[in-house]
């Protein structure tokens, strides 16, 4: 992935994720305040996580213990089925947090060794900051649920973080086209 590109694709995540903010239509609050416990958005975000971070797993080379990746496969497929069963309360938080984990490479190998280029901080700032969201999450997921509860509380709150996400998204796609 180009520098361009990753640029673009996180300004527009951001401007994905602020829109339904900035919105504040009730039919959207409800369905993302419903998230963090919906089974079924578990069920798609935990089984994308697993099978990503399982094709990882498969397709390891021989210095990454790639000799042993049938029994690593094998292991973390059984822990993935597993988490349906024993821990199905927060499985779209999970799996959303893998996914942020897993898609952070490409995005900051994009901007990797490319310090003649000072505006690609703006998208590795966005990612660190997902990442360090996701691994937060990924170990206290309830914490989304709270922090929706205090988000909706008031409506300017929710608008605020809205216009801020989309605000910087197309700041994002802005500095792109600066790193062409």
């Amino acid at each position: 992935m180009s520098l361009f590109t990753a640029a673009i694709v996180s300004g527009l995540i951001l401007v994905a994720l602020g829109m339904p903010l900035l919105i504040d239509h009730s039919a959207i609050k409800a369905a993302i305040r419903a998230f963090p416990r919906s089974t079924s958005a578990g069920y798609v975000a935990f089984s994308a996580g697993a099978g990503w971070f399982l094709y990882n797993i498969w397709n390891l080379s021989k210095a990454d213990f790639g000799e042993y990746r049938t029994i690593l496969f094998i292991g973390f497929a059984a822990v993935a089925v597993l988490a349906f069963k024993c821990l199905p309360d927060f499985l779209g938080v999970r799996g959303a947090c893998a996914l942020v984990l897993l898609g952070a490479m490409p995005f900051l190998n994009a901007a990797f060794m490319r310090y003649d280029r000072p505006q690609r901080l703006f998208m590795a700032a966005f990612v660190y900051a997902a990442l360090t969201l996701a691994i937060w999450l990924g170990a206290q997921p309830w914490r989304l649920r709270d922090f929706f509860d205090w988000l909706f509380a008031r409506p300017a709150r929710s608008r605020g973080l809205g216009g801020f996400l989309v605000a910087y998204g197309l700041l994002l796609c802005g500095v792109a086209f600066t790193l062409r």
